[in-house]
């Protein structure tokens, strides 16, 4: 019996007569559809006559056994044992990989279910996520911040026959559900040794014996049955309004996007001069997987781990020790640095402190400009400053800083430009495999994202006035839809197959995408005035240094607010803002002269030295709002920063939507 509706709306699923939902039988020459939300799914590809988008598509073993048959005896993987690095080539990284995948098939794992991976980057990581994906699972990370509940959704959406997590605090938050997962089979703890044993719980040493000497056929068999347009990675979104969505990704849409980006960046093949990558973000996002698995695969590049403790301090040392050739740093990474550069600045002499400010205001004035052929005052700035910091920080070799994932803000990006590191940013999301526009040497835009990748497509939907409208993409890179989510997949992708990002933007002249809101951020007031918040915000943070996060708040209202939190400490451990004041902070406080060193000591008007000074601040924003409407009001300082462990974050969502 046939459901109509739901026929009519996925055209190419059908109602079984026992009430299961299936998928008609496809193959990769006659798919027809662009999405699918089914496991074993497969979609028609975006593919095109010429250029890019003509490229045969691969899968990952395709593209994986080309790396090896180039560079197989040149160093793929490097960690830190002790203090000693150790390093793994391409031929012993493959060879690894098929044995975990082997191991998988021998714990149980069913072709299009999942290998979930909880833990930090590593090396194991890396090996489970590979060797899922050639056993014919499905690679899936999974937060290392999740609560067991949390977890637990991912595992069972995904229906995970082997959960690889890291260590024995991982490994607690399994344990907690493991009841409540009736696919899971077995459970791997790569890191540290067993507080004890249990059925189906194994090492890692352990597990890679299990496929070390099994016969080839059987992975052999499902290696060469599988294709480019079938799913092969799940990436889980956040969740904070709902449950996580299961982001599905082709063997083309990562095998594709590491094609064409690395040709977009330049990035060098191993036989000219290898690629050097430090791999430190969440894996359980796509950026990093694309930056620290797939994008060194193409070319050949190393890529090497730093420790769990990176974004605590350490990854300053790995930095220096390793001297990577391109470096993806969130906004907040970049802010770090910033501030600890402006501390340390500030303790220096005044004749260092004048002379790197004149090389700060010769560096910016020179790359805001893009003069081709550097003035003699540059090449001095750079003698005497811009290498030096360079080194300092670890990049010297460093041809391409990027940042993504969130925005940055103007002074951060200023900041080091006037050190001669300009900030390449990226924009893209899970559901484009990664990057959509990269800003390159020669594509360069102050708070632009840059231009869309080679083979895409940005398409501005339904622009105002001023350009503005919802930024949409088209090209390989597009995902296959949400695991078992037909409605949410039909809400991002529309019957032409562009993906709707949410995200509000506009091209300048020169094609340059500028991302400015969100769709679901606008304010409507009282007056029926549609207002974007980002740029207000970001115009408060710029004028008040002082400031860390800006909301503005007026839908359905008659004016606008805002809530403001101070600059202050957070916590390495739990990520909680704490009330001392930044270095940063303390400095601006001191300039303004107020004796704060808590933000305690400032909110409620306890400071007001401070409250005029934003006051002043806020007066400047409104002086260049566009209408009455759109001058903020009332604003007040909140007592603790926003954060996910304080659940502001989570709170303030809901408001917006």
């Amino acid at each position: 019996m046939f459901d109509l509706k739901q026929t009519l709306r996925q055209k190419f699923f059908i109602i079984c007569a026992n009430g299961k939902t299936t998928h008609t039988l496809q193959t990769s020459e006659t798919a027809t559809e662009f999405w699918t939300t089914h496991r074993n799914g497969e979609v028609k590809l975006r593919m095109g006559e010429s250029g890019p988008e003509a490229k045969p598509p691969l899968t990952v073993n395709q593209m994986f056994t080309s790396a090896v048959e180039r560079f197989g005896n040149y160093n793929a993987l490097g960690w830190k044992e002790g203090e000693q690095w150790k390093t793994m080539t391409y031929k012993d990284y493959y060879k690894t990989c098929r044995t975990a995948a082997k191991g998988f098939l021998k714990l149980g794992l069913k072709q299009y279910h999942g290998v979930g991976i909880l833990g930090f980057n590593s090396v194991e990581w890396f090996i489970a996520d590979i060797g899922a994906i050639l056993a014919g699972g499905f690679a899936v990370g999974i937060y290392t911040t999740n609560s067991p509940e949390a977890c637990q959704y991912v595992a069972e959406n995904c229906q995970a026959n082997i959960l690889v997590v890291e260590n024995h605090k991982q490994l607690q938050k399994i344990l907690q559900v493991q009841d409540r997962l009736p696919h899971l089979k077995a459970i791997i703890q790569y890191k540290d040794e067993l507080k004890e044993k249990k059925p189906n719980l194994y090492t890692w040493a352990e597990f890679m014996e299990l496929g070390r000497d099994e016969p080839d056929a059987q992975l052999d068999d499902i290696i060469s049955s599988q294709k480019p347009n079938q799913c092969c990675t799940l990436i889980y979104t956040s969740g904070t309004t709902g449950h996580p969505k299961g982001v599905m990704l082709s063997h083309d849409n990562l095998t594709w996007t590491a094609f064409v980006t690395g040709k977009d960046v330049s990035m060098t093949d191993a036989d000219k001069l290898q690629e050097v990558i430090v791999s430190y973000l969440p894996l359980s996002h796509i950026a990093a997987q694309m930056i620290d698995i797939w994008l060194p695969m193409k070319a050949g590049g190393v890529t090497y781990f730093a420790e769990p403790d990176a974004l605590k301090g350490s990854l300053a040392n790995t930095l220096r020790e390793i001297r990577p050739t391109a470096f993806m740093g969130v906004p907040r990474v970049w802010e770090k640095m910033q501030e600890k550069m402006k501390s340390i600045g500030a303790k220096s002499s005044t004749v260092r402190r004048k002379v790197a400010s004149w090389a700060k205001d010769v560096g910016l004035q020179t790359n805001l400009n893009k003069m081709e052929l550097k003035p003699l005052n540059f090449r001095l700035a750079k003698c005497l400053v811009f290498r030096k910091v360079r080194k300092a920080l670890g990049l010297d070799r460093c041809t391409r800083c990027y940042t993504g994932a969130a925005p940055i803000t103007k002074d951060t990006l200023e900041f080091f430009l006037s050190l001669d590191i300009p900030l390449f940013e990226l924009y893209g999301m899970s559901e484009s495999s990664g990057p959509h526009t990269i800003s390159l040497p020669d594509a360069f835009r102050l708070i632009s994202c840059g231009k869309v990748i080679p083979g895409c497509k940005t398409k501005i939907f339904n622009p105002d006035a001023d350009g503005n409208g919802e930024i949409c993409f088209w090209g390989r890179h597009v995902f296959m839809g949400y695991l078992n989510m037909p409605d949410k997949t039909e809400e991002a992708l529309d019957a032409d197959g562009w993906l709707h990002s949410g995200d509000l933007g506009k091209h300048d002249q020169d094609d340059f995408l500028f991302i400015t809101g969100r769709i679901k951020e606008l304010i409507i007031t009282a007056g029926g005035e549609n207002i974007p918040p980002v740029p207000i915000e970001d115009a408060v943070k710029e004028a008040v240094p002082l400031v860390s996060n800006a909301m503005l708040i007026g839908d359905k209202r008659k004016f606008l607010s805002m809530l403001l939190t101070i600059k202050c400490e957070v916590n390495n451990e739990t990520g909680a803002p704490e009330d001392e004041l930044t270095t940063e902070a303390l400095d601006l406080c001191r300039n303004l002269g107020s004796n704060a060193t808590r933000v305690s000591e400032i909110a409620g008007g306890r400071d007001r030295v401070v409250y005029a000074a934003i006051q002043d601040g806020i007066n400047r924003v409104n002086e260049k709002a566009t209408s009455n409407a759109q001058r903020i009001q009332k604003w007040t300082i909140l007592e603790k920063d926003f954060s996910i462990p304080g659940g502001e974050w989570i709170i303030l969502s809901f408001l917006v939507k």
